[in-house]
């Protein structure tokens, strides 16, 4: 119903960037893109264009990329499930991505909050295993973005159903700051050195 509405108030923008009308025949049923990409695939998308309060473009190919991402995210479960401590590395990624998702989420820039998730899922995939202690958050996280998803995978990780009912995960702020940064050292637009 807000997505209609959106859309008949040429609020949101067809893929040749002109405003979608019934009257110039380029709307885009939402009904077919849930049957076609799935109902969190398209909540995510909505979210993933940016903000708000801001015209988007609307670009179908968009939906294949919050697509795969939810595929790769359920096909981390086909790794073994380990409880030993993950490395460091990917808890202070953990736990940056817990603080921007949060902060993100209560400013509503949930484009940049779905940014960060993916960046912690393309460091999750190179790991041979799956660490409990990582993948348990990261769904708490992903859950109210993709509501369907996070209840699939919090059963899955042998939860009792909701994933709704647990806290939101907290994050350690000494975490989040990294020990050592490279800077990259510049002469004239050449690269001196690091």
């Amino acid at each position: 119903e807000p997505f209609a509405r959106l859309i008949n108030q040429g609020m949101i923008l067809g893929e040749d960037n002109e405003k979608m009308s019934k009257s110039r025949g380029n709307v885009i049923n939402p009904d077919v893109m849930l049957q076609e990409f799935g109902a969190d695939a398209f909540r995510l998308y909505e979210m993933f264009l940016g903000p708000l309060e801001a015209v988007k473009p609307w670009a179908t190919a968009g939906l294949h990329g919050t697509k795969r991402f939810l595929t790769r995210v359920l096909a981390l479960l086909d790794k073994p499930l380990v409880d030993t401590a993950p490395p460091e590395a990917i808890v202070r990624s953990l736990h940056k991505t817990i603080a921007k998702v949060t902060d993100d989420t209560q400013h509503l820039r949930f484009n940049t909050a779905i940014a960060a998730m993916m960046g912690l899922l393309n460091e999750l995939v190179r790991l041979p295993e799956l660490h409990r202690a990582v993948i348990e958050p990261f769904v708490l996280l992903l859950a109210p973005y993709a509501p369907h998803l996070g209840e699939e995978l919090w059963s899955r990780l042998g939860h009792p159903p909701s994933v709704t009912t647990q806290p939101w995960p907290s994050f350690d702020p000494a975490l989040c700051i990294d020990d050592s940064v490279e800077v990259a050292v510049q002469v004239n637009g050449k690269l001196r050195g690091k």
